[in-house]
């Protein structure tokens, strides 16, 4: 006798399978999602570690009192430009005797003369903004208050900005055949690069000084949420069973 052996056949795929396939694929679309959710932004991560010779708390500091300089020091020149540019107007006749000569200072285009004068005055704004800020960030970087970092680094990282295209204007349209020129542009090279240098040092600095006290809010939160359900649980133990076997109170009506 002889048996036909039967081929397997193959059946419809089980409903529990589909629904599996499905739930592990959002599975991983969803922890694909909480893992790019948990990326911190670059800009929200701390720019330096380390400086070369000192730490980060210090070199801030040290760039504090650094602005704090620079603001003095732009306060000073631009006042003298600007008295230069009215000495020297185009149609301006002086006499008597001067202790410097005019000649460094630019008598070409109106316009131009104008935008050098336009750039001496809001250097001057902004240098007073960046000395009342340096002061506030001394403080501050003396205490640890991050949020008081804040009007320092809008303030000074739009002055150095501004400075840095007054900078790029007066190079250009000057004569660097004389002086003063030339020691003005060789004095701001070195003026910016600390700059930038320092206001990333400080930024930094915020950056760690903002995840510090974001971790203390976190902890002090979690301490009182424990103390204030370890005190719940201990007042509904208490009172949910008035007598008990060990108990010497009965609740008991007396006859």
């Amino acid at each position: 006798m002889h048996f036909e052996k039967k081929a397997p056949s193959a059946g419809t795929p089980s409903v529990y399978s589909h629904v599996t396939t499905r739930s592990s694929a959002n599975l991983r679309s969803s922890r694909s999602r909480s893992l790019k959710s948990l990326k911190v932004p670059w800009y929200k991560k701390p720019l330096v570690q380390d400086v070369f010779f000192m730490d980060v708390q210090r070199f801030a500091l040290v760039i504090g009192f650094f602005s704090l300089c620079v603001s003095i020091f732009t306060i000073i020149t631009a006042f003298f430009d600007i008295y230069c540019y009215s000495m020297a107007a185009p149609g301006s006749t002086h006499y008597g005797f001067y202790l410097i000569s005019y000649q460094f200072v630019y008598v070409g285009s109106r316009h131009v003369r104008n935008a050098l004068v336009m750039f001496a005055i809001f250097s001057i704004l902004g240098a007073m903004a960046v000395f009342v800020t340096s002061i506030i960030l001394i403080v501050a970087l003396r205490k640890e208050y991050e949020k008081k970092i804040v009007p320092w680094l809008i303030a000074f990282g739009v002055f150095t900005l501004f400075r840095t295209l007054a900078y790029l204007f007066f190079s250009i349209v000057n004569d660097m055949i004389f002086a003063y020129n030339i020691l003005m542009c060789l004095i701001w090279t070195i003026v910016i690069v600390i700059s930038v240098y320092g206001w990333i040092v400080v930024y930094s600095l915020y950056i760690e000084l903002s995840d510090l006290t974001r971790l203390e809010d976190l902890a002090h939160l979690r301490m009182g949420t424990m103390q204030s359900l370890n005190a719940s649980t201990t007042h509904s133990l208490a009172g949910s069973r008035p007598t008990t076997p060990h108990s010497t109170v009965s609740t008991m009506p007396v006859n």
